[in-house]
């Protein structure tokens, strides 16, 4: 074994062959030694396991597939592209929201040029950056004022921070849930320095119960969304203009954090109502927060609006130059508002709500251009069908509740079980994410673009090479 490691090519003729073969163009010369210095130690393991034995097994010719596949692969940028079959519109996991091509254009700009970020093109002074968003805001919310951080998580830290620390919030307990990531809002309250005053019972919480439990302490009054998590059956809540006006009673601040909070009204497509943002601020509620990415479709963001004294006394906070948003958070944002000047042209130009919005007439058409597509690029290695199924919106909006769609599947006619297909593509260029319903590979056109048909075709393509 000791004799077969001195026939381990040198790391520097490796190299040279690489670039000779035009496999590392481009690539820095750092990178690509890490990268080939890798590889050999893992021939080095093989050596040691007894995977390799014989000296011809190292020769260059042997090895330099293998090892061409391990350089490309580790030259690959860690975060990138991947096709999203699964349905879910707006997947944490995947990206969230997609931006519309006006907001992508604007975001190119903002990197590629100097601008306006905190300069008065009228005064020729120092401006504010949350100017170029602030007033579209409250145009399209209703809001006296606006405020936009880096994310929801922020917005609610700030708020509390501002409107209650060293004094209680109350909220309901039914409502002290945890999102995704661990983000738990006792935790929040807690390091916003706000104390946490629970009130009713997980199912059912009453006016009544908030008032018992104002006391001279009391700073504010919350009412949170529960993302994915719902009580169901015998429950009651209290409406934010409920609170509202019992806010006012006892002059306090009605706080409510929208959690995904959304600027269209879904109704008529099957999902459980959901208050869009101008309803909620049209009830009178103080301050209001909710994401910029997830059903509202632009970049992660973290929006408060609400009545100015309450908006100021936030902008004001010294953990707001913490929680910014940067130059192009504010381009992507500031274009996506825009399209939402017209409810209409969002629907058309914003792409989470166009997905969601989908019609399954059209969808179905999807499903067969996209099933015609993969049928001329897999021949007879695959069979391919079209069948109802179901979507979902995701991003803590809607929990668990279908949208109606129409799935493609694939059955490879190889020996590979559609667990491996499903691993398999992650490998891809780009990786391809589905899921298997009834045993069978399905892909849903409501989260692909007619862009990527062949990109998925290619991908499967893939796995059969």
């Amino acid at each position: 074994m000791s004799n077969l490691f001195k026939y381990l090519p040198s790391v520097d003729s490796v190299l040279t062959r690489l670039e000779d073969e035009g496999v590392i163009g481009g690539l820095p010369r750092t990178l690509s030694r890490d990268l080939v210095n890798g590889f050999l130690d893992v021939c080095r393991e093989e050596i040691k396991g007894g995977v390799i034995t014989e000296e011809k097994q190292l020769s260059p010719d042997v090895l330099f597939p293998r090892l061409t596949c391990h350089v490309r692969a580790g030259a690959k940028p860690h975060f990138r592209r991947v096709l999203n079959g699964t349905g879910v519109v707006v997947h944490t996991n995947l990206g969230r929201s997609l931006l519309a091509e006006s907001a992508v254009k604007a975001v190119t700009e903002a990197c590629a040029c100097y601008s306006n970020l905190e300069f008065d093109l009228k005064t020729g002074e120092r401006g504010s950056r949350y100017s170029h968003v602030e007033k579209l805001i409250c145009e399209i919310t209703g809001a006296e004022a606006a405020l936009v951080v880096n994310n929801n998580a922020s917005a609610v830290l700030i708020t509390l921070e501002t409107l209650a620390k060293g004094r209680e919030a109350i909220v309901s307990r039914g409502q002290l849930v945890e999102i995704g990531g661990s983000f738990r809002i006792p935790d929040v309250m807690t390091k916003s320095g706000a104390f946490l005053c629970e009130v009713g019972a997980t199912n059912r919480t009453h006016l009544h119960d908030y008032e018992n439990a104002i006391n001279e302490e009391t700073a504010l009054l919350m009412k949170v969304h529960t993302s994915n998590f719902r009580v169901i059956g015998f429950t009651k809540e209290v409406s934010g203009g409920e609170l509202a006006e019992l806010g006012r009673k006892h002059d306090l601040p009605v706080y409510e954090d929208l959690g995904s909070g959304n600027l269209t009204n879904f109704s008529g497509l099957g999902l459980m109502r959901e208050p869009t943002v101008q309803e909620v601020v049209a009830e009178d509620v103080d301050v209001v927060s909710f994401s910029g990415d997830k059903v509202l479709g632009g970049p992660q963001a973290g929006i408060i609006v609400g009545k100015k004294k309450y908006i100021d006394a936030i902008k004001k906070n010294p953990l707001n130059r913490a929680v910014r948003i940067d130059k192009m958070t504010l381009a992507a944002l500031e274009a996506t508002l825009r399209l939402y000047l017209d409810p209409e042209t969002a629907k058309r130009e914003v792409p989470t709500v166009r997905m969601i919005t989908e019609s399954p007439e059209n969808l179905k058409k999807q499903a067969q251009a996209l099933a015609r597509t993969l049928r001329r690029e897999l021949d007879e290695s695959a069979d391919i069908g079209v069948r109802e199924g179901v979507s979902r919106v995701g991003g803590g909006a809607f929990p668990e509740q279908d949208l109606k769609t129409f799935l493609v599947t694939v059955l490879l006619k190889f020996k590979v079980t559609v667990e491996e297909l499903k691993e398999g593509l992650l490998s891809t260029e780009p990786p391809l994410i589905g899921r298997i319903e009834e045993d069978a590979f399905c892909l849903d056109p409501r989260t692909l673009s007619r862009e990527e048909y062949k990109l998925c075709a290619e991908a499967i393509s893939q796995i059969l090479k």
